[in-house]
């Protein structure tokens, strides 16, 4: 409780050191002291290194992240809440033949240093972005890029039929990329203006006096990194933040009246597990089967979660068409035991866990902290899998990064991830199911999975897409080389005075010029 105490007790010497320095001091109604300027402070559990978000430049990792959740970068399209495309820098686009694609850009939209933004610097940003991001140089594959007024050409070096919806993907934003990245700011377009930045601290954002969209309520905005969920809660308790998100699901009944609002949508944030091919545990069919049948979905949504997530089947929620008729393993812990036995783990000693030829069923679990959900699950599948006969070990470290890159040190990762952020399902695949995906950790092969990957990257029909998509799926399902436990409702938290806090089923936009604090 000490710990818990103290890091409020920071947050608040933070937020009050930030302000002095400002010259500014706050009062409850969040105006400085001559009315003149409205403030606003969002806690939030994953602007931080551990999640690929060190800075906000979209070219480096996964910090575009927060370079668009923040309002600071802005796409070509972005998403409406049918997860369907619509414009945002750009006005419209055509696809003239299975290589080449024409966007053309709206007129007056600026950069946040005044800058316009034509064909030229969009151009300039995609071929910096393709040229130091290795995983948007293969989403995108592209040839070449021409530039003439406001109307940008792509040409790829292959079909990409996706490719509007890839630069729908965070690292798409639209930056200066001739202002520079100092200190991983980036000049964006957004309503929103990055002053200072600290990773795994704060990140400070002021109003874009150049928006080219619509007038911007707040004037200044703290973005503080408060990875702990119970003292993120206890910071919006005592006032200390005006919103939150990343809230731990156990939380939320503290915030359930009228001076709080909850802003929620489902999402395709999936709470799934990864198995490790190189282990010699793990790859025995009969132990990954028996790890499929042994977790309880059901349980850790219901009980651990209050009910605020939605049980995983496959790679994506059944709200998408490409999210049903799928043969995922269901709960069944007797089946489980039994394959384990066939397969000749028998708990000889008689201590609960099994053994064969002299070795015990033990698997190390990998996690992390920061989505506060992981840990929750870990320890709920700690306990079901114990019942089978299978010991975990749980290695629950923001250094998972580290860990995960060295075979050795794993059996099973546990993660979450937005499979279908961009509407398409190529997504999921293409970052973690084939044998060059980025995120493929743990070194899994199907040949077949292979195959209709290039099929689908060839297919332009939505509707063939989608059954390739549940084909594909249902590959890996058999193979039982991921585990799909649940999908996250998102969720933000705020004071009641706080308007224009939207969740969105991408999990992508949330501080935009709608935001308000009366």
């Amino acid at each position: 409780m000490k710990k818990r105490f103290l890091a409020v007790c920071l947050v608040i010497l933070f937020v009050m050191l930030s302000l002095v320095a400002c010259g500014s001091v706050e009062t409850s109604d969040n105006t400085s002291e001559n009315g003149a300027k409205k403030t606003l402070i969002f806690g939030d559990t994953t602007f931080n290194a551990e999640n690929e978000e060190a800075n906000i430049d979209p070219h480096d990792t996964y910090c575009g992240w927060a370079a668009i959740r923040y309002g600071v970068g802005e796409t070509l399209f972005k998403f409406n809440d049918q997860m369907e495309l619509e414009p945002w820098i750009a006005e419209s686009y055509e696809n003239v033949d299975e290589l080449t694609w024409t966007i053309t850009l709206k007129d007056g939209v600026t950069f946040s240093n005044g800058k316009s933004v034509d064909a030229q610097a969009v151009k300039a940003c995609i071929e910096d972005l393709v040229n130091v991001h290795e995983r948007a140089a293969g989403d995108l594959a592209i040839d070449s890029i021409e530039a003439d007024g406001l109307e940008v050409t792509i040409k790829t070096t292959e079909p990409k039929p996706a490719l509007v919806n890839s630069l729908c993907d965070p690292y798409g934003c639209i930056i200066d990329v001739s202002a520079g990245n100092e200190g991983g700011i980036v000049v964006g377009t957004g309503p929103f203006v990055a002053t200072e930045l600290v990773t795994d601290d704060h990140i400070n954002l002021v109003k874009n006096e150049n928006y080219w969209g619509q007038d911007v309520n707040i004037d200044e905005i703290t973005v503080l990194t408060i990875s702990d969920g119970d003292t993120l809660a206890m910071a919006l308790q005592n006032g200390d933040i005006d919103a939150a998100y990343g809230m731990a699901y156990a939380s939320y009944p503290l915030f359930e009246n009228e001076d709080y609002t909850f802003t929620s949508t489902a999402t395709s944030r999936a709470f799934y597990l990864q198995m490790n091919y190189n282990s010699d545990v793990i790859s025995d069919d009969a132990v990954r089967a028996a790890i499929s049948m042994g977790i309880d979905k059901e349980s850790f949504v219901n009980t651990l979660l209050n009910g605020y997530g939605y049980v995983g089947v496959g790679a994506f929620p059944d709200t998408f068409t490409f999210g049903q008729g799928l043969n995922a393993k269901e709960y069944n812990p007797e089946e489980a035991k039994n394959i384990l036995e066939e397969a000749g783990w028998i708990d000889s000693d008689g201590d609960g866990i099994r053994e064969k030829d002299g070795k015990t069923l033990t698997i190390k679990w990998l996690t992390y902290p920061s989505r506060q959900e992981l840990p929750l699950l870990a320890e709920s599948a700690q306990a079901s899998l114990k019942e089978i006969g299978i010991d975990v070990q749980l290695n629950i470290t923001a250094d998972h990064g580290t860990i995960v890159a060295d075979p050795s040190e794993w059996d099973v990762y546990a993660a979450a991830f937005v499979t279908c952020g961009i509407g398409d399902p190529m997504y999921f695949f293409t970052t973690h199911c084939l044998s060059d995906s980025t995120k493929n950790r743990g070194g899994y092969s199907n040949e077949k999975l292979e195959e209709l990957a290039v099929e689908m990257n060839n297919t332009f029909d939505t509707e063939s897409r989608s059954d390739l998509a549940i084909d594909m799926q249902n590959i890996i399902l058999e193979d039982d080389a991921f585990v799909f436990c649940s999908f996250l409702r998102m969720s933000m938290i705020s004071k009641a005075n706080v308007t224009g806090l939207t969740a969105h089923p991408c999990d992508y936009y949330e501080l935009t010029a709608d935001l308000d604090i009366n």
